[in-house]
């Protein structure tokens, strides 16, 4: 399995073959390889990356002090953000290896995760959709919930009724996104439709598990 870290930038529209594509433009990589992990020592062979370098003054005030020892047992500069990957063979990587956007072809198929957009506490309509009561001037009931009471038995609210709540900031996975484009040059990867978060939001991509 292929993959790597990215920033989202926003999105645009790409004009291929007489088509055009509505695309999320992402700044991929570059990220370094910091550790190896085997079978033998786990559950499956996996590689560590970590991603957005960081200078020696700058890793000492937001990283750890065992992550910046493991930066420098490691022999690679320290990086803010650290992301593991399984891979078929864990012999075609090496601690200090770069991975950047050339690492997807055009055409090939990805899975995208990232942390929806946070929208804070929303009421049952905003967050699940619900059509709400009458808007005449006679209805009481415009975007309220609703009844959630039961009867004597059970005497309570089931759990994972839908009620207003947190709304958004969960992570989320949008699969067998198309890569359009890629600019290795620029360290570009143009995906087609869209992908969770903000713009400037971290996303991993990987290559499409079907």
């Amino acid at each position: 399995m292929k993959g790597i870290l990215g920033r989202k930038l926003g999105m645009t529209t790409i004009y291929k073959d007489g088509k055009a594509f509505g695309v999320t433009v992402v700044k991929a990589g570059p990220c370094t390889v910091v550790q190896k992990k085997t079978s033998d020592g786990g559950e499956y062979d996996a590689i560590q990356v970590g991603f957005e370098e960081l200078t020696p003054e700058r890793a000492k005030k937001v990283l750890t002090k065992p992550l910046v020892k493991k930066f420098e047992a490691a022999k690679v500069k320290p990086h803010r953000i650290l992301k593991e990957f399984k891979v078929g063979n864990i012999n075609d990587f090496n601690v200090g290896d770069i991975i950047e956007a050339r690492v997807f072809s055009e055409g090939e198929k990805v899975d995208v995760t990232g942390f929806s957009k946070g929208r804070g506490f929303s009421g049952a309509m905003k967050r699940w959709n619900f059509r709400g009561g009458e808007a005449s001037h006679g209805s009481k009931f415009h975007r309220e919930l609703g009844s959630v009471g039961n009867h004597t038995e059970p005497a309570k609210i089931w759990k994972g009724k839908k009620m207003p709540g947190q709304y958004g900031n969960e992570k989320k996975t949008v699969k067998n996104l198309t890569v359009v484009k890629v600019d290795a040059e620029n360290g570009l990867l143009a995906i087609y439709g869209a992908v969770p978060g903000a713009r400037g939001g971290l996303l991993v991509i990987k290559s499409a598990n079907r």
